[in-house]
């Protein structure tokens, strides 16, 4: 099984949070946006699954992606006041708590992409060439 990247993760779903829910033309800069996203993100489930507790709503998937990341759940679980009890530890929770402690350098990430990519432009009008038919991935089902 090869390890889960969640910084890759995370990042590709911050993109694509930008891509269709962001007008750049709403922030005066990088920095603003990036604030905007930090708040909007925390607790939006195609991105974190912070608001309902689950990102896969699928406990084996969370532990396979777990899988070769114990350090990084600790370095996560220590940046928000440490483990939880056996009682209360779950997959799930342990998956969405290190996508939220990985979200602010993913957004960085995120907009660096977008940066190289040209696509950062700010107070500006976008190009309108977005296919139609593409069907929006950050708008997923509820558990």
């Amino acid at each position: 099984m090869e390890k889960y990247d969640y910084l890759e993760q995370v990042t590709s779903d911050v993109k694509d949070y930008i891509n269709w829910e962001i007008d750049l033309k709403d922030y005066e800069d990088r920095e603003e946006l990036a604030e905007d996203l930090n708040d909007r993100l925390f607790a939006n489930d195609s991105v974190t699954g912070n608001a309902s507790g689950s990102y896969y709503c699928n406990a084996w998937k969370a532990e396979e992606a777990l899988s070769h990341n114990f350090d990084l759940m600790m370095e996560a679980y220590e940046e928000f006041g440490g483990m939880p009890s056996m009682d209360d530890f779950s997959a799930e929770a342990a998956y969405v708590t290190i996508r939220c402690y990985l979200l602010p350098q993913a957004i960085e990430a995120a907009l660096d992409e977008l940066e190289d990519e040209g696509k950062l432009v700010f107070g500006e009008e976008e190009d309108e060439d977005e296919d139609e038919d593409t069907e929006d991935p950050t708008n997923e089902e509820d558990c």
